[in-house]
């Protein structure tokens, strides 16, 4: 393993992408920074672009790019950033965003970007039989024997289907992330610094195929 790996993660929703992010930031010894994280993070500690991207989200808007993108800078600039790398999730989601994410890190540039690739129908019957507790938010994976009503194993609540985990809601996010993120992986493709990993198989196979992706670029 080399240190200070600094790389992307994209995936569809439901590809996995959140466990492998989390368990690469452990191999690496990196932080996960993702876009939500990070948009809490600025809101908390009243950051001025948090006061900003605050203001935005209170009026129930979408906080935009250029928020965004100094919400990131401002997030890798950090000591444990600088030093030890990271891995982004969620950022950058269209090109214009990736082009400042280069201009951000040109003196340390992105070592490789990583598209875990699940087809879309897998990703839907993951999403699909995705259940929740309505109380204390347990996840569950429906298989059609379970007891009705679905009683909670932790904490005795409901366990339901969330109102956008349904085909139709899961396939419109599923549409919106093609638009955005197909340019991207083009994008990137040109460049020369995506690698496609297979994201079907065990969440330890897929791993390792992650982090020798991730190796594999740096030794290169």
């Amino acid at each position: 393993m080399i240190p200070g790996a600094r790389l992307i993660l994209l995936g569809r929703q439901g590809a996995g992408k959140g466990t492998q992010c989390v368990r690469l930031s452990r191999h690496f010894v990196v932080p996960h920074i993702s876009t939500g994280d990070m948009l809490r993070s600025a809101v908390r500690e009243g950051t001025e672009l948090g006061v900003m991207a605050k203001q935005v989200m209170d009026a129930g808007g979408l906080v935009g790019d250029e928020i965004m993108i100094g919400i990131v800078a401002e997030r890798l600039n950090r000591d444990d950033a600088r030093t030890r790398g990271y891995i982004l999730d969620g950022f950058p989601r269209t090109v214009g965003q990736a082009l400042e994410l280069d201009r951000i890190t040109a003196e340390r540039p992105i070592d490789v970007v990583l598209d875990l690739d699940v087809p879309r129908e897998l990703v839907l019957e993951r999403i699909s039989s995705r259940r929740v507790c309505r109380d204390c938010g347990t996840n569950y994976i429906a298989t059609g024997r379970e007891h009705v009503p679905w009683i909670c194993d932790v904490c005795g609540g409901d366990v339901m289907q969330r109102d956008d985990d349904t085909p139709d809601a899961i396939n419109r996010r599923l549409d919106l992330y093609e638009e955005q993120t197909s340019p991207l992986i083009e994008h990137y493709e040109k460049l020369g610094r995506l690698v496609v990993v297979d994201g079907v198989g065990t969440p330890d196979g897929v791993f390792t195929l992650l982090t020798a992706a991730v190796d594999a670029s740096r030794k290169g």
